[in-house]
């Protein structure tokens, strides 16, 4: 997974939902933290579609209490021949402890992606910048998804994605709530990397998200 084009994921918690997937993605987000054994799941996944893995924190949106442990297995996954790329929070790379996560996916060859969550609003455009540029420093792709309580929160974040493609960096940007949702069709158009959408409307994983055929079709309409 390098990321130069656009990734299509889909975001499950049970792997066994790949098949359904193979469609509409290109890979297949898996989120540990709502999975009861993620390794073991990883370690016996045989689907065609590579994994980005994330174990997302309680504190941004997730189910993962345990920091320490979390960081762990996002680490071992990190080395699986499956996983593509981890997501670990850009808290995580600034404080250290997911450093450690970085630097063991980048000597297997898998790539980061950094990413900041805002459930409460869209940040001025010089904070929008300042996330992204700490993120694409430190990783491979620097995720941002905000909440828009306004179109122009979204016209923002559109600009500064602009931005950053402009110059050659790779972001994945959304915008989180009903005001934002088309930033999840119409962001690529502006250089965003990745999408994420569940196979079926019931199994979001963040406000605002289409399902994954309905995402697929608007991104091929759109491009």
């Amino acid at each position: 997974m390098n990321f130069e084009e656009f990734v299509l994921a889909a975001s499950l918690a049970d792997l066994d939902a790949e098949t359904d997937a193979r469609a509409h993605a290109d890979a297949v987000e898996f989120r540990m933290d709502l999975a009861s054994d993620p390794l073991a799941t990883l370690g016996e996944y045989d689907g065609e579609l590579p994994v980005l893995a994330t174990n997302r924190a309680v504190w941004e949106g997730g189910e993962a209490e345990d920091d320490e442990a979390r960081l762990a297995e996002l680490a071992e996954a990190a080395e699986l021949a499956c996983v593509g790329a981890v997501d670990v929070e850009l808290e995580s790379l600034t404080a250290g402890e997911g450093e450690r996560v970085a630097e063991r996916a980048r000597r297997a060859g898998t790539r980061v992606v950094a990413s900041v969550h805002d459930f409460e609003r869209t940040p001025p455009k010089p904070d929008l910048r300042e996330d992204l540029e700490t993120a694409t420093r430190l990783a491979d792709v620097g995720k941002l998804a905000v909440t828009a309580e306004s179109r122009s929160d979204v016209l923002d974040l559109l600009a500064i994605t602009r931005e950053f493609d402009a110059a050659g960096e790779r972001v994945a940007t959304m915008a989180m709530g009903a005001p934002g949702r088309h930033s999840r069709a119409v962001a690529p158009l502006y250089g965003s990397k990745i999408g994420y959408a569940p196979v079926a409307p019931e199994d979001a994983t963040a406000p605002g998200q289409y399902d994954l055929e309905t995402l697929a079709r608007l991104v091929d309409d759109l491009s």
